[in-house]
């Protein structure tokens, strides 16, 4: 069976710490070893609403890309997730799918990459923190090239010192 790299973006604003460690902690329970970017915080994006904490991981798993999106949505459920409400919206967990190795997947339910790596800060900026040299399977800039291009004023966004 063949192992791919996968990294997904976590935020929240509603408790947004103690929901970031869940998070953290269910996909370190199902995928083992994570790499962990930074905590950023940022303003809500696209509503007015509290801040949000954004991070980055990335795990090595033998799951395919539907399986782990199914897990990704099992977790972010048992931790409160609706999805009933408004696209932008706050949110106790959110696990965004952003790159299963290098493929290029648009389904319904589905779009990997991500639209959100070359759109938003929060996944960018982390992104770029834990794989500066991956190259985006579309455009193929790296994600360090993508973050040094990305217009910084367009988004507020920060890092913090987080206790895990």
């Amino acid at each position: 069976m063949q192992v791919a790299r996968v990294y997904v973006s976590i935020g929240s604003n509603i408790e947004a710490e103690k929901y970031l460690r869940a998070g953290v902690a269910a996909l370190r329970e199902h995928y083992g070893d994570l790499l962990l970017s930074s905590v950023y915080e940022s303003e809500a994006v696209g509503f007015k609403g509290d801040n949000f904490l954004n991070m980055v991981v990335a795990f090595d798993t033998d799951e395919d890309v539907h399986t782990v999106a199914r897990t990704l949505h099992e977790i972010e459920a048992r931790n409160g997730r609706v999805r009933q409400g408004p696209r932008f919206s706050a949110r106790t967990l959110d696990l965004d799918l952003l790159l299963y190795d290098d493929l290029v997947l648009n389904e319904a339910d589905l779009e990997i990459p991500r639209g959100e790596i070359i759109h938003n800060a929060f996944v960018l900026w982390p992104l770029a923190e834990v794989a500066a040299e991956l190259r985006h399977p579309l455009c193929q800039q790296t994600m360090g090239e993508l973050w040094d291009a990305f217009d910084k004023t367009s988004q507020k966004l920060w890092r913090i010192g987080f206790d895990w």
